[in-house]
């Protein structure tokens, strides 16, 4: 995997491209309002959380491939990221189904469904997020956000990353891709392709942690939290999320069916 580690180790690393520049990074960001993103669910683990995801049915949360574990469980109505709160309903993980033509090299497909063991109750602080109507892909420039429980800033070698009370949103800025595959930026390695979307503003990004949660632009869901470079935030790694393509939107329907 080199340098690049996927964003549950450090969800992505995001700059903007402004008039030729770079930088985008929740990195940024600010403390939304308790369970103000209701489809928003955390993938927890024994040492804490490990991604977030989005519930998209009762039982269903769509999240990112490489966030699978064998022992990990899934919390809604969170806001928190340590404290148990009466909003909140645990899931043990009844299913993992990472997309079939997921590649951990290329990072291609980066997208994994999670059956819950039960249905969640819809309340308030439960919701689900709608999938698109279309695959439409953001153009270059348009504002997008992206929440998640992970770092607020990069771990360094002597020092690790700080982490969040509770739950962080940003805004990040689609980049053109050229830009994104430049000797600047990724550089081909991987490579970033019209599956994935990159996108980042100046000192704004995700970080390990919010892998897999949702990418929302105009307050439509477009895509997953993939990856980026080893240190969130920095202007060569602009953050980069899976796209929901037709291809995409036809498995998660096609799995999820009347389940």
């Amino acid at each position: 995997m080199g340098a690049f580690l996927p964003w549950y180790t450090f969800t992505a690393v995001i700059l903007l491209a402004i008039h030729g520049g770079l930088c985008m990074d929740i990195i940024g960001g600010s403390e939304v309002a308790p369970h103000s993103r209701p489809f928003m669910a955390q993938i927890k683990g024994r040492r804490g959380i490990i991604c977030g995801g989005a519930l998209i049915k009762e039982n269903w949360v769509l999240t990112a491939a490489h966030c699978k574990t064998k022992k990990s469980k899934v919390i809604l109505g969170a806001h928190s990221s340590k404290k148990r709160e009466k909003e909140q309903q645990a899931f043990q993980i009844a299913k993992h189904i990472p997309h079939p033509c997921y590649d951990p090299s290329t990072k291609e497909n980066d997208i994994m469904l999670l059956q819950l063991q039960g249905r969640a109750k819809l309340n308030k602080a439960v919701q689900t997020i709608p999938l698109p109507s279309s695959d439409y892909d953001p153009k270059p420039g348009t504002v997008c956000t992206v929440a998640g429980w992970g770092m607020t800033t990069s771990p360094l070698r002597n020092r690790p990353g700080k982490l969040p009370s509770a739950l962080m949103e940003v805004n990040v800025t689609v980049i053109r891709r050229e830009i994104c595959n430049d000797e600047k930026h990724y550089n081909g390695k991987p490579v970033i392709t019209k599956n994935m979307i990159c996108a980042g503003a100046e000192n704004k990004d995700s970080c390990r942690g919010d892998s897999g949660g949702p990418l929302r632009c105009n307050n439509i869901m477009r895509g997953i939290t993939s990856f980026g470079k080893k240190k969130c935030g920095n202007a060569d790694g602009p953050g980069v999320y899976t796209r929901l393509t037709k291809q995409h939107l036809k498995w998660i329907r096609k799995t999820i069916g009347g389940a």
